[in-house]
């Protein structure tokens, strides 16, 4: 405390001249009607400018909650357009799914941790695992398309196969073309597959969508895998040479749905009984 009051004492002029200062400059600005608008309109410019600073700050800072809000909000509209999709497919129009067939397929929303792209196998871990319900061979998709499915689990992590995986296949089908082949990672570009077993005199069209097909116990139907790149023809098969861009960047994955088709036991129960009696 002595120490402030000998720092006052030994400052009291320069403080003192601050203190004129500003009282001068009060008395121009209120008695002035010029010095006044211009105090005023600066003054407002440069709060206005603090504010917009201080409100970008504020919005940088909630990015990983609005995110987090935004996966959580698409969960519950894919969780409905899928169940819509089922309740009436496309074809045949008098067809109608029974109600516990059409919600067969359950989505949970999880953060994506860690990803690799550069490897000739690769894999994601997510921040779900048995705690939530997960278990392993359920599909992961991607707000854009299908990412992989779920290797293995513990309480609170999960590790995913990715698709960009050298032996992971998907059963796709053509939008346009109305055919069902396989879509493989070839292991060379993240950004593209193969799609395998599209007979050549099917016409197929550049820039064709690219999506999961019925015939799979993982994903849901129609989910968006990629669309026709390139067209070719395979040497001495009777098979398309299909290149497809995928749809999912995984260089940007960020929130990831995992898929949990509760009828697939059934599925394969059944399909393994006739597989046995063959």
């Amino acid at each position: 405390m002595e120490q402030l009051f000998a720092f006052i004492a030994q400052s009291r002029n320069f403080i003192l001249f601050v203190l004129l200062e500003v009282l001068c400059f009060y008395f121009i600005v209120n008695t002035n009607n010029y010095w006044s608008a211009s105090f005023f309109n600066t003054s407002n410019r440069y709060a206005a400018q603090m504010l917009a600073w201080s409100n970008t700050a504020q919005e940088y800072t909630n990015l990983r909650q609005v995110n987090a809000d935004l996966a959580s909000e698409n969960n519950q509209l894919r969780q409905q357009l899928t169940k819509l999709q089922q309740v009436s497919p496309g074809a045949p129009t008098a067809y109608r799914a029974d109600s516990v067939f059409a919600n067969r397929f359950k989505f949970t929303v999880a953060k994506v941790i860690n990803n690799t792209t550069t490897l000739a196998n690769n894999y994601l871990t997510i921040d779900k695992g048995t705690a939530d319900g997960l278990r392993p061979g359920m599909g992961v998709i991607s707000p854009t398309g299908i990412v992989g499915s779920v290797k293995s689990c513990n309480e609170h992590f999960s590790v995913v196969t990715s698709i960009l995986h050298s032996k992971f296949y998907v059963s796709a089908s053509l939008v346009k073309a109305n055919e069902i082949g396989t879509a493989r990672w070839m292991g060379a570009d993240p950004t593209r597959m193969s799609l395998l077993d599209i007979p050549r005199y099917k016409p197929v069209a550049l820039q064709d969508s690219v999506v999961t097909s019925d015939h799979n116990t993982v994903f849901p139907p129609g989910i968006l895998i990629g669309r026709v790149r390139t067209i070719g023809a395979q040497t001495n098969q009777p098979f398309h040479d299909l290149t497809i861009d995928l749809s999912t960047n995984f260089g940007n994955l960020s929130f990831v749905y995992v898929v949990d088709n509760q009828l697939r036991a059934q599925q394969e129960q059944v399909e393994q009984q006739v597989d046995s009696e063959r």
